[in-house]
């Protein structure tokens, strides 16, 4: 939410930038935390979505280990504070370098997606001495029904192991002395709305811990990945996504042997809705065809739009006046940016504040520098006193 203080401080500060509402972020980590203690299972956070400090440090404090997909993702929870052996390391391309900093690390556990990757932690593993504590993650071929980028779980993706890998893997894995079989990994998309998705996921979740248990392979932790969607058109309706259906949904579709470690990993349920990118109109532009409003934000700050076709929630902070429909663009050389096609709006001025919804998951953590234009600077509701007081802007 943003605030008549916030907005205040909002007219001073140099655009285009962030802000995040960090009540809203301390309040939807608790009502997720509440879901979670119900059932006793484990979350970790993708830090991909959102890695800025702060969050990073609040994440933390809420208890919640991280799902990491890089080496720099490893050290940047571990400098928030984020304990080791709550980490996980998931992403199909690890390098010989990721691999020995996390071991030596300590982390909780590697996601592998493939036989070679496990052949070359065996060995790494084998070199430091050390035992690296390895889950499979499988392919189940789900389609999640939502973007095609961000759809994960199908044959034709690059993730994990199909049904078809598998008989290599259980004949290649007794020959890896330095690596410890402890669990299935799956994640089959981001921005789900279905819950039949998860549900499918789950049954054949289960079905894999018992084709795996037969072979001889006990599994001890199942990671079922996030991927909850939230409400991209209404985000002030539905500041919190609706975590109680959810963790119901899983906990109806589960049927596992005693003892199984259930861990989810939420990203941008947690984070999407706290965040804003809020930006200065520069022109108004009618070419006789579309009208145009001009902003200084671009696509090297939020790519989801250009990238994904994503639509965000624009509002003008600025003007009580007359809606007017628009196409709201920013000021990079290529047609594809653009935030908004038919976006009514309360009349646009030039200097008026837009606010951009819903940008506090794969926003700033995605920014380029394309055109040689500026990241944005991110500020925190938390601070706006001391904004008030000191304005560097």
């Amino acid at each position: 939410m943003i605030t008549k203080e916030a907005l205040e401080c909002f007219q001073r500060f140099r655009s285009p930038f962030y802000y995040y509402d960090m009540e809203l972020l301390d309040k939807t980590l608790s009502e997720y935390n509440t879901q979670l203690s119900q059932y006793g299972w484990m979350a970790h956070y993708a830090v991909k979505a959102n890695c800025d400090s702060p969050i990073l440090r609040l994440i933390c404090k809420a208890g919640l280990g991280a799902d990491c997909v890089s080496g720099n993702e490893i050290k940047a929870a571990m400098k928030e504070g984020f304990d080791p052996r709550k980490i996980v390391f998931a992403g199909v391309g690890k390098t010989d370098a990721e691999i020995r900093f996390a071991l030596e690390a300590g982390i909780l556990c590697f996601n592998c997606e493939s036989l070679q990757e496990l052949s070359v932690i065996d060995s790494i593993a084998s070199r430091l001495g050390k035992k690296a504590r390895v889950a499979l993650r499988i392919n189940p071929n789900i389609d999640a029904h939502t973007n095609n980028y961000i759809s994960t779980g199908r044959c034709i993706d690059k993730f994990g192991f199909t049904e078809k890998m598998l008989p290599r893997f259980f004949e290649l894995f007794p020959k890896l002395t330095n690596c410890e079989f402890v669990g299935l990994h799956f994640h089959i998309g981001s921005q789900i709305t279905d819950m039949q998705a998860f549900r499918l996921l789950c049954e054949k979740a289960c079905a894999e811990v018992r084709i795996f248990g037969e072979r001889g392979f006990k599994v001890t932790d199942l990671n079922l990945g996030g991927g909850l969607g939230v409400d991209y058109d209404n985000p002030e309706a539905h500041g919190i996504p609706n975590f109680t259906k959810y963790f119901e949904t899983i906990r109806s579709s589960l049927s596992l042997p005693e003892g199984v470690r259930v861990h989810l990993e939420p990203g941008r349920s947690i984070v999407a809705q706290s965040g804003y990118l809020v930006t200065r109109v520069l022109f108004i532009k009618d070419n006789g065809e579309r009208k145009f409003v001009i902003v200084d934000a671009g696509m090297n700050n939020l790519i989801r739009p250009a990238l994904y076709r994503a639509k965000h929630r624009i509002m003008n902070l600025s003007s009580y006046r007359d809606c007017q429909t628009y196409d709201v663009v920013g000021p990079v050389c290529e047609t594809s940016d653009k935030f908004a096609t038919d976006a009514v709006l309360p009349e646009c001025g030039r200097g008026d504040l837009l606010a951009i919804c819903s940008a506090g998951a794969y926003g700033e953590v995605m920014e380029m520098k394309y055109n040689r234009r500026d990241f944005a600077k991110a500020y925190y509701s938390d601070r706006l006193n001391e904004y008030k007081s000191n304005i560097d802007e």
